[in-house]
């Protein structure tokens, strides 16, 4: 695989941006919970986006970071009238990047919704998660993280700041040990590069080691403004597969028969680790 060096990406721009509320319903749980708006991991196929059409900034997905200064407060009002439920952290922007790290928004916030009953669903890209376990160990919690790849140079490319493979399944094999259910997102799954057969064995090899409780696997959606940087990356990066790419996005014609044998790769691949009752496919 030819890569070209990578360009080094400016720290992100941080603005404070109180919110009215912070727990919002969710399609794929009862809430949503993002303490930031923007996230400096910058991955190329962040569908998370979409919200630059609400939120205009100068700066491009990645290169800024908005602070729910007043998640906590805001949260501790809502949490009052709403009925406990199971809570998505983070649904758009991930809890854990490195800002984080100072501010301790959504650490906090898990604090508060584990106290008042209401069901941890996180999501990261970051080992930082590892620091809240002492408030996740026996309660009602899922760790999860995402993964994409386990190919550090596709890592680098697509997620240039988030923790490495290697990390993220440190995170999901400690929680494992804490006694904390866990989860794995496989996805999305990169056409040609993460997609195939080699390469998903791999991913649910290393989930059957780190006894996952929940796998989800999910492909390459054409969400709002994604496709403007993966093309871009793809240009750069791998010219040849551009045109396949755009086929497998837009023409309903490639797409269909492009799932369905994906799907079928992420069948097989699961039953070889006796991993299938455990998997949920989103596409």
């Amino acid at each position: 695989m030819n890569l070209r060096p990578l360009s080094p990406i400016p720290d992100p721009a941080i603005r404070e941006t109180p919110c009215k509320t912070i727990l919002n319903k969710c399609a794929i749980a009862d809430y949503s919970l993002n303490c930031y708006g923007g996230c400096a991991h910058a991955c190329a196929y962040c569908y998370a986006r979409f919200m630059q059409r609400f939120h205009a900034h100068p700066e491009p997905w990645g290169g800024f970071v908005d602070v729910k200064t007043n998640a906590v407060e805001a949260l501790e009002r809502q949490v009052r009238r709403l009925p406990p439920g199971r809570v998505f952290v983070s649904s758009a922007c991930d809890g854990w990047q490195p800002i984080e790290r100072d501010r301790k928004l959504t650490r906090a916030c898990c604090a508060v919704l584990l106290d008042r009953g209401f069901h941890v669903g996180a999501l990261t890209k970051s080992a930082l998660i590892l620091r809240d376990f002492d408030l996740f160990a026996g309660r009602d919690a899922t760790v999860g993280v995402t993964v994409t790849t386990l190919d550090p140079h596709l890592c680098a490319l697509w997620e240039p700041r988030a923790d490495s493979a290697v990390e993220r399944f440190r995170v999901v094999e400690e929680a494992h040990a804490a006694g904390i259910e866990t989860s794995v997102m496989f996805g999305p799954l990169l056409p040609f590069l993460s997609d195939k057969p080699d390469h998903l064995h791999a991913l649910f090899e290393r989930a059957a080691a780190a006894r996952v409780d929940q796998i989800t696997v999910d492909a390459l959606n054409p969400r709002p403004k994604v496709w403007e940087s993966v093309s871009a990356l793809l240009q750069r990066h791998f010219p040849d597969l551009r045109e396949r790419y755009a086929a497998i996005l837009f023409s309903p014609r490639v797409r269909g028969p492009y799932l369905s044998a994906l799907r079928q790769r992420v069948f097989v691949a699961a039953q070889r680790f006796h991993l299938a009752n455990r998997v949920s496919i989103c596409f």
